[in-house]
């Protein structure tokens, strides 16, 4: 791997305190919720909600920093920021930069990581409560007097499925899914994950299976795997057709590791009983997208990672990241091979 280091505060090419931090969509992190006073206290600070592409180099023309969440550097853009010397993405994921071209022109591109582990393990058991428990289907059906006119003590009009003794499946053994298994684990249920390559240390009550072994067992599938091009589509037609027919399948980690129009077929044809997908190939999806009509597939708008307390996590990392690279120390850097 290669080694950098940057020059200390003291001969940093630039005065601390006087660099100029462009923010260039802070909306989706801080509505208005949050504050952005760290960064604020390093530098010359200018945020916009949101950038179009035609508007990047133009509002980080004099930008020694540019932090980015969904915003496209490409290397376009990167060669016409002239001052450019460190690009900061707001998530964990970076694809949105183009890594090569920063490197190229000497500037670290650092990411946030793990700040959304309990956000989005929460937002996995939301996902399987809802579609294991049918609650806000029920509240529906109090609310316009199914209950009142019942005739017995209780009622309900979906099945309700009980987690304890089942089996849940996680492809992707980091942070969140180590979190997600324990969670399983808590509601008494049996985990079997695959992971890329196996883990250095593996918690207890966690079986590592093959791929095939997964898909035929679990009676709920996760997904906590990054995307790359070997699993593009990683679940299509053939490997929803080994799935139970009573089988769930939830996806918060990205959108293409789900074939659409397979899984719309799927939940259509009864191969599987349900979709939980906070998640999609497209986002925002089109409005005639085929999950809508799909049976029994409830999304969610990508909000997963979206509390108040991660995304407050989240800000700090990235105030964090920009002080150890004014400090010489760059830390959580994606593309430290690719520098010159």
């Amino acid at each position: 791997m290669l080694i950098f280091r940057i020059a200390p505060r003291g001969t940093f090419p630039f005065h601390w305190g006087r660099v100029k931090i462009v923010i260039l969509d802070a909306y989706t992190a801080n509505p208005g919720d949050l504050d952005w006073a760290g960064f604020a206290a390093l530098g010359q600070l200018q945020t916009h909600d949101r950038t179009p592409a035609d508007l990047v180099a133009k509002r980080a023309a004099d930008a020694e920093i540019v932090l980015t969440n969904k915003t496209v550097l490409s290397a376009e853009s990167i060669g016409r920021l002239a001052k450019l010397r460190y690009i900061g993405v707001l998530a964990t994921g970076y694809n949105v930069v183009d890594l090569a071209a920063a490197g190229a022109r000497g500037v670290p591109v650092t990411n946030i990581p793990a700040y959304s582990t309990p956000a989005v393990a929460q937002m996995v058991f939301a996902h399987v409560l809802h579609l294991t428990q049918h609650v806000a289907s029920h509240a529906e059906n109090v609310r316009s007097g199914d209950w009142a006119s019942c005739p017995d003590f209780c009622f309900w009009n979906q099945p309700l499925t009980e987690l304890s003794g089942r089996t849940f499946g996680i492809i992707g053994l980091g942070r969140i899914g180590r979190e997600v298994a324990g969670i399983a684990r808590a509601f008494g249920m049996r985990v079997i994950a695959h992971n890329h390559r196996p883990p250095r240390d593996l918690p207890d009550g966690i079986e590592m299976v093959g791929l095939d072994e997964l898909f035929a067992e679990s009676d709920v599938l996760s997904l906590h795997c990054p995307l790359t091009d070997a699993n593009h589509h990683l679940v299509n037609a053939g490997r929803l057709s080994q799935m139970k027919p009573s089988a769930l399948l939830i996806n918060t980690a990205r959108g293409p590791l789900v074939d659409t129009a397979a899984l719309a077929k799927a939940l259509h044809n009864g191969e599987i009983a349900g979709a939980g997908l906070d998640v999609m190939e497209t986002e925002p999806p089109p409005a005639d997208h085929p999950l809508y009509a799909a049976s029994n597939c409830h999304i969610t708008p990508h909000i997963g990672w979206a509390t108040q307390a991660a995304r407050r996590r989240l800000i700090d990392i990235a105030v964090e990241n920009v002080k150890a690279f004014l400090d010489g120390h760059p830390r959580n850097v994606v593309n430290a091979d690719q520098l010159v």
